[in-house]
């Protein structure tokens, strides 16, 4: 009987629920700082004075923030433990966010707009390895999508600020900042109720601390559903216990092996497709419908619109990740992004290009839900969320140059070129993930990583 086993064969339940929502509005506000700057660039420009190559340069300054967040937040939390990154990250970030609010000058701006995107990417990149280390096998792709489903609601919000805070107070840019670093209250709650990861803890050797917190996990499912507990399953599957300090090279040189090259080389390449396509669908949309004739304030109650679209792409896919497997949700909502892509690139009118724009953001916010949920599958606990980490860095390189890319493509090949780019790197996604994809639904964690040849390659690391 293993305290994984126990951990796994728990009914899904008021506590992990609460687990969700914890994670859920951090990821609300990760994507409220990232889809905020947008609606702030117009009141910067005029505040500062800025050029376009300045506002560029602000434009990119939180998925630069992110790539290195990201990186970090892996490292760390392999570590020294998830649930402190996560708390950290959270405090780094919102500290920044206040000090971009009251900025005196574009350079402090802009500093501080990287720092907060820092903090924002390292909270992202540790909570769904964290938290899907909760979760019972059968269950997981759903809690996961659905995790990552609260980005949504971030874009919305953001959304909404940029309609109806910032063009009506004048200072409305500067309040927009301010209420992204709300979360900051989030604190007390999370250090409360938030226990650190069993799986992390046994691979540190703290089995003690570990028991106490299945321990506890097991009272709350019982007095939640007021039923007795589900036998322990027998298992043969153990954790390994005995793994190297990570780091950046021996991450790399393990990630890299043989024996996780392939699986490596899928998940990177699908981040990259992904954050590719949807920072160069996001950055750019405003200033397509605003060339098709419709004023900067219609732009953005259509951006509101493609933002609400999100919002059942990721649920969708979070419930068909259990239906279909991760790689198969992934596929097809990438399929669907590249055929919304390409009817995108075809349409004139500024009402069907919203509405293109609409079905797009439903297939690429679905095509995240299932990645957010794949990603810490294929890693082993030891090294979960630096690979996790990793992976999301690699597709920030991706939402760094998608915006350079598709501006100098829209120069010359226009608005249908643009979105035809799009169409065949998603495309090139796609294959990727049909033909090379690991199917992990209804496998544990230690099933999936920590037996075959993975699990030989950590032992031969640790000799």
């Amino acid at each position: 009987m293993t305290l994984l086993a126990r951990l796994d064969r728990l009914p899904l339940s008021r506590p992990h629920y609460g687990l969700l929502l914890i994670g859920g509005l951090g990821y609300t506000f990760d994507g409220m700082d990232s889809a905020i700057v947008a609606f702030l660039l117009p009141s910067a420009k005029t505040v500062w004075g800025l050029d376009n190559g300045h506002l560029g340069l602000i434009g990119s300054a939180t998925p630069f923030g992110f790539l290195f967040g990201a990186v970090i937040a892996g490292l760390l939390g392999d570590r020294i433990g998830r649930k402190k990154v996560m708390m950290y990250a959270l405090a780094f970030y919102a500290l920044f966010s206040v000090i971009a609010a009251f900025s005196p000058s574009y350079e402090v701006f802009l500093g501080a707009r990287v720092l907060a995107g820092l903090g924002a990417g390292a909270e992202s990149a540790i909570i769904a390895p964290f938290l899907s280390e909760f979760v019972p096998a059968h269950r997981r792709g759903w809690f996961v999508g659905a995790l990552a489903g609260f980005f949504s609601f971030g874009f919305v919000m953001a959304a909404l600020m940029g309609r109806f805070i910032v063009p009506n107070f004048d200072e409305g840019w500067r309040i927009a900042q301010l209420v992204t670093a709300l979360p900051i209250i989030m604190l007390l709650w999370w250090r409360r109720s938030l226990p650190e990861s069993p799986r992390f803890l046994l691979q540190q050797g703290r089995r003690d601390e570990a028991e106490v917190v299945v321990a506890n996990l097991e009272r709350r499912v019982v007095k939640a559903t007021g039923k007795p507990l589900p036998p322990v399953p027998d298992t043969a599957t153990q954790p390994v216990t005995e793994t190297p300090k990570v780091n950046l090279i021996s991450a790399l040189k393990f990630l890299w092996s043989p024996a996780m090259a392939k699986r490596t080389a899928v998940i990177w390449l699908v981040w990259f497709v992904i954050t590719f396509s949807y920072y160069g669908f996001f950055s750019w949309i405003p200033t397509l419908l605003v060339e098709r004739g419709i004023t900067v304030t219609k732009s953005f109650e259509f951006s509101i619109i493609i933002y609400l679209a999100q919002i059942p792409g990721y649920f969708s896919a979070a419930w068909l990740s259990e239906k279909l497997d991760r790689k198969n949700t992934i596929a097809i909502y990438l399929a669907g992004s590249a055929l919304s892509a390409f009817w995108l690139s075809q349409m004139e009118n500024p009402i069907a290009i919203t509405v293109a724009g609409a079905v797009l953001s439903f297939f690429l916010n679905g095509t995240y839900a299932g990645v957010y949920s794949y990603t810490p599958e294929v890693f082993p606990t030891w090294i979960r969320a630096t690979g996790t980490g990793l992976s999301s860095a690699f597709g920030r390189i991706g939402s760094i140059l998608a915006p350079t890319i598709i501006g100098l493509s829209a120069a010359g090949l226009g608005f249908a070129g643009v979105f035809g780019l799009t169409t065949a790197v998603l495309v090139a996604g796609v294959v990727c993930v049909v033909v090379f994809g690991l199917s992990t639904a209804g496998r544990s964690l230690e099933e999936l990583t920590e037996q075959g040849k993975p699990a030989a390659t950590t032992k031969e690391m640790v000799k």
